[in-house]
């Protein structure tokens, strides 16, 4: 009988060997069915939770405002006149950080607490050759003017060119810093009502300060006793004060489009009440004799 079933497996071994693997096979199939958990069915929450997680775990992604912010400050600024003969520009303290402010008593504080920054406002360099667009009325009464650049360079400066129509003067430092950068600029065309703005300055001589709005609107028009004095304004409500006077507007792109010149408060007070102006990019190349863009 033995010899019987050696020849019968000699003669279908290569058979009975495939039968024999597919049956493991189909064994360890059904061994799997049987151990493994039913399927889930996603819903939409569960997707929501997974995305959110994920973007969680990755990080919070930084804001326009900030990107904006960090994109132009190397390029502003801050903007001192003062008299040589009596006293000196303010400037930072040994440690590298921004001089305290020290508030008058409270009685006095809407009327000397303004006055003690009207020498004080905001730049942008705008070229390789340091030249620096701010506002006329920030250096028009100082007798001697100091910049101080990002990296804490500081030099005298002079005025060197001016358009009192637009309230803009320019003025070139005497000293550059080795890594002097630029703004990149942009032309105001591509803005519309609800863009993404970011004023940056010395509102009240802190700073460098960042303040985020938007586009109010554009083309506006200010009149001062019933004659117009400004045209082509682009209205935004981010927030300035006395010292953003002279600083860059900047777009969601990071580009500079406009120099903040003007707020608008009808009860008569150096604040801001929701409303500022900027002379738009296009309008300031006259300042410096050929367009900046």
């Amino acid at each position: 009988m033995l010899e019987r079933w050696q020849a019968l497996y000699r003669n279908h071994q290569s058979k009975l060997l495939v039968a024999a693997s597919v049956a493991t096979t189909l064994a360890l199939v059904g061994f799997y069915q049987v151990l493994s958990p039913p399927p889930q069915n996603l819903t939409q929450s569960d997707i929501n939770d997974a995305v959110n997680f994920a973007l969680e775990e990755g990080g919070r992604r930084p804001s326009v405002a900030s990107l904006a912010y960090a994109a132009v400050i190397p390029s502003v600024v801050r903007v001192s006149g003062y008299d040589p003969g009596t006293e000196t520009p303010e400037t930072a303290p040994d440690d590298g950080q921004p001089p305290a402010v020290e508030l008058p008593d409270s009685g006095e504080l809407e009327e000397d607490f303004h006055e003690q920054f009207t020498a004080v406002g905001t730049g942008v360099v705008i070229d390789d050759s340091g030249t620096i667009l701010t506002n006329l009325h920030v250096v028009r009464a100082a007798q001697k003017l100091r910049v101080q650049f990002f990296d804490g360079t500081e030099a005298d400066a002079m005025i060197v060119g001016a358009r009192p129509d637009l309230d803009l003067a320019v003025i070139r430092p005497s000293i550059l810093p080795d890594n002097l950068i630029p703004a990149t600029l942009g032309a105001s065309g591509s803005l519309r009502p609800g863009d993404e703005v970011v004023a940056i300055g010395f509102p009240f001589g802190i700073g460098p300060s960042a303040s985020a709005g938007v586009v109010s609107g554009l083309l506006r028009v200010l009149q001062r006793e019933g004659e117009v004095t400004m045209r082509n304004l682009i209205q935004f409500d981010a927030a300035a004060n006395p010292g953003n006077s002279g600083g860059p507007l900047v777009n969601a792109d990071g580009e500079v489009v406009g120099i903040v010149t003007a707020i608008l408060n009808p009860s008569g007070l150096r604040t801001f009440a929701g409303i500022a102006f900027a002379v738009t990019m296009e309008e300031a190349g006259g300042a410096v004799e050929e367009s900046p863009l």
